[in-house]
């Protein structure tokens, strides 16, 4: 059994977050072929083009782990009908200096919820257009848009309604095979 290494980013930078705890749901109901470890983006300054010939030691830490993963998954909440700035700011991280985008060929998901029945909808639609630009391959199919409620998702990570629970579980072996696909017709090393 191959393991693969996917590299989470949760889009929210509050310390109760509820798609902190998605993501936590989602570390326990993944394949036992995937490992999850979350890439931290609290502390990456502002992004600007003048770091771009001696980045700071936290954005060279943040470009290393996303080397080391195999995939990435954008666990976020929706602000303003966007994605939180905190989040968009570390894409750019990732994504410069020129030619040296850490996302590129890296097979990718998204996923989010919010206490608004549409979930994570319209910021999932806007980050998928920077993926796109950053050549990451999407996972398109299965999209996920998660409507909150207290109680739906403990501390510790558990759901607690089995419906949301067996939907999160495919979503995971969903990314699975996507890694799967995505690595074997390109391969990174190509």
């Amino acid at each position: 059994m191959r393991k693969y290494k996917v590299g989470y980013f949760v889009g929210s930078l509050s310390s109760t977050s509820i798609n902190r705890l998605l993501a936590k749901a989602l570390v326990r109901l993944a394949p036992p072929e995937l490992e999850l470890t979350e890439i931290p983006i609290r502390d990456l300054p502002l992004y600007s083009q003048d770091y771009d010939a001696d980045y700071p030691p936290v954005a060279r830490a943040f470009k290393k782990a996303i080397a080391g993963v195999d995939g990435v998954l954008f666990v976020t909440p929706e602000f303003n009908r966007s994605i939180p700035g905190g989040l968009k700011n570390a894409i750019d991280w990732a994504s410069r200096p020129w030619g040296q985008n850490s996302f590129a060929r890296k097979p990718s998901g998204v996923i989010g919820t919010s206490p608004g029945s549409i979930g994570t909808a319209v910021a999932q639609q806007s980050l998928r257009g920077v993926l796109c630009f950053c050549n990451s391959p999407l996972m398109n199919t299965v999209e996920a848009y998660i409507q909150f409620k207290p109680g739906l998702i403990t501390e510790d990570g558990q759901v607690t309604d089995n419906s949301t629970a067996e939907f999160l579980r495919n979503y995971m072996n969903e990314l699975h095979a996507f890694i799967v696909r995505v690595l074997t017709v390109l391969p990174r090393d190509a």
